[in-house]
């Protein structure tokens, strides 16, 4: 695949503005990131354990790693079961295609 050219995002985590770089077309699952984390961080947060920005930035990278390593040594692949859900929706669609005509 051609390399995809860089875009500047603006997100928001925790309230917090901002601007990040990535190719187009790892648009999306940035965005997909970046909504992750930011839930991940505010439940550490409501949780009320742990207090400041930071820690709760790291406590939070910590957490996601572990679920990461943990998955992956179960042979969950986050990347395998990426592709087999991009799959399994192509089949939507072309199973449901049929039933746009009808409406």
């Amino acid at each position: 695949m051609p390399n995809s050219r860089n875009v500047s995002l603006d997100v928001a985590i925790m309230g917090r503005e901002f601007r990040i770089a990535c190719p187009e077309n790892e648009r999306e699952g940035l965005l997909r990131a970046v909504g992750y984390l930011d839930r991940k961080m505010r439940e550490i947060r409501d949780g009320g354990k742990v207090i400041g920005i930071e820690r709760i930035a790291i406590m939070a990278a910590l957490n996601i790693a572990h679920d990461l390593l943990d998955n992956r040594s179960q042979g969950l692949d986050p990347e395998a079961i990426h592709a087999r859900l991009d799959r399994l929706h192509g089949l939507l669609d072309q199973a449901l295609a049929p039933q746009d005509n009808l409406f």
